[in-house]
């Protein structure tokens, strides 16, 4: 299932996220590096919490905004040269795809609400 899929993608940015946090300056880890992890961990959570709720638009709608939240701080994070551009790249190809495959999922959890309410 589309869930378990996205678990597996969301676990590898994660993954990688972690590593590329490591090179952030030693005043950055505890302030920005934190935030961004909390981010990467909510949105990890809210996949889990999406596949288990019967209602999942809610969910699915915050799942979304995090995301959008965790791609504007990486990007902060290059910006700020806390990361170098390959690394960014990487990172944000990892959330687009992630991003996609919540699109997806929102499209057919709305197709399936239009179908039942026929």
């Amino acid at each position: 299932m589309t869930a378990l899929l996205i678990e597996d993608k969301c676990r590898e940015m994660l993954l990688y996220g972690y590593q590329a946090l490591k090179q952030f300056p030693k005043h950055e880890k505890h302030v920005l590096g934190a935030e961004i992890r909390l981010s990467m961990l909510q949105l990890q959570r809210l996949v889990i919490t999406a596949f288990k709720r019967y209602h999942k638009k809610t969910t699915l709608t915050d799942l979304d905004i995090e995301l959008s939240i965790l791609k504007r701080q990486v990007r902060l994070a290059k910006d700020l040269r806390y990361i170098d551009l390959k690394k960014y790249q990487i990172w944000i190809e990892k959330l687009v795809e992630i991003g996609r495959m919540i699109g997806g999922w929102i499209k057919s959890v709305k197709t399936k609400q239009q179908a039942i309410a026929l």
